[in-house]
């Protein structure tokens, strides 16, 4: 039973992550399954819907049509559905239901874009995986459709990839770090995808370096550097020393070797303060509390790490076991798991629904994430690129 969460909540789906990391872009994404995935992504998973209006359906798939796997009905319901909307691209995220029913959804994808000649994403997605497999793919597929290749690169320019609400919420952090990085000389081609500009994205080849913020960038970090031979380094600019180590990893970022700015290496002392969340922010509050204070804390992954692949959209990428992980932290995704891995904690720091598991003893910070209380404390996430 230990994939069961008894006292704490979950993270968004990956289901979720495809229209989250599109939203901005132009397209139209697609849920396939009965009805309850949309509800639950508008209500908790996106601050942006009341704000702003994208293209997010649901298929309303049907009993009868998942007993018979009426894929035809699909298919049709999504052609009619591009020519009245003319979105710049389509995107078909998977569910639960088809999945168990056997839905080939990259086929009927292909389907798609043949009758309408749309860009067309079939995004392997069941609703078993947190929101960074969902994002991270669906921006790759982005990427490989839209980003020009015969561009020239740009000295001391960077993308900031992984960008999004789920890890970000909605309150200026990514355009502190673009500011931050301007300050500094250093030419912002684009954000992969929060507060971005399509146009710009597509000239995405022409950075110098790509700034993974996120493990939801990673994949799309490994495909730019297939393509354009363009560097990457891993980390959030937390605090005054990661900004100046930031700065310099940029002009010394090396093609052959990511660089990860929040690394701490040989100086981790077991001080029995944990940070639980998505690896690459995590990561970098640690190494900010190691700058600032001189303690270490150990990370608790409790996402996955942006390294796997479902699709076929890329093949032979070479990330990393941990990515953003040292050998000291912890990938941890079930609850049970969690609460033995922090029995000894003296702090703990967490969104808050965590609470419930962690001992009784330990100091504890609430450190709210957009991806597992949803809006219940989305006014106390903090921006910590401008506060720390």
């Amino acid at each position: 039973m230990r994939q069961i969460q008894t006292f704490t909540s979950t993270y968004t789906a990956d289901v979720s992550g495809v229209p989250s990391a599109l939203y901005e872009l132009g397209g139209m994404s697609i849920m396939h399954d009965a009805s309850g995935c949309n509800s639950t992504y508008n209500t908790h998973d996106e601050p942006r819907y009341y704000d702003s209006k994208s293209m997010v359906f649901i298929t309303g798939l049907s009993e009868m049509e998942a007993i018979m796997g009426d894929d035809q009905k699909l298919v049709n319901d999504i052609i009619k559905a591009a020519k009245e909307l003319k979105p710049r691209f389509i995107a078909i995220a998977g569910t639960p239901i088809p999945m168990i029913t056997g839905c080939d959804i990259e086929a009927n994808a292909r389907v798609i874009e043949s009758e309408t000649k749309i860009p067309t994403f079939g995004i392997n997605t069941n609703g078993m995986h947190s929101y960074v497999e969902g994002a991270g793919e669906a921006l790759l597929h982005y990427a490989k459709a839209f980003v020009k290749k015969n561009i020239k690169k740009k000295s001391n320019s960077v993308n900031i990839l992984g960008a999004t609400p789920i890890d970000f919420s909605v309150n200026g952090q990514i355009e502190s770090i673009k500011k931050f990085l301007e300050s500094n000389g250093i030419k912002v081609i684009s954000n992969f995808a929060l507060g971005c500009d399509i146009d710009e994205m597509a000239n995405a080849g022409e950075a110098s370096v790509n700034l993974v913020v996120s493990s939801v960038g990673i994949k799309i970090a490994e495909y730019l550097q297939n393509e354009f031979n363009t560097p990457y380094i891993v980390g959030v600019p937390y605090g005054n020393q990661m900004k100046q180590d930031l700065i310099k990893a940029i002009v010394g970022a090396s093609f052959a070797t990511p660089s990860f700015i929040s690394d701490i290496g040989n100086k981790f002392k077991n001080e029995k303060i944990y940070i639980i969340g998505e690896s690459v922010t995590s990561k970098s509050l640690a190494r900010y509390i190691y700058n600032k204070y001189g303690h270490t804390a150990k990370v608790i992954s409790a996402v996955e790490l942006g390294n796997t692949y479902h699709g076929d959209i890329v093949k032979n990428l070479n990330v990393r076991d941990n990515v953003a992980l040292e050998k000291f932290d912890l990938h941890i995704e079930d609850e049970d798991n969690i609460a033995e891995a922090i029995k000894d904690a003296k702090m703990v720091i967490a969104d808050p629904l965590y609470r419930p598991i962690v001992p009784s003893k330990a100091i504890f910070v609430n450190h709210p994430h957009e991806g597992f209380s949803g809006r219940l404390f989305r006014k106390n996430i903090l921006n910590l690129i401008d506060i720390l």
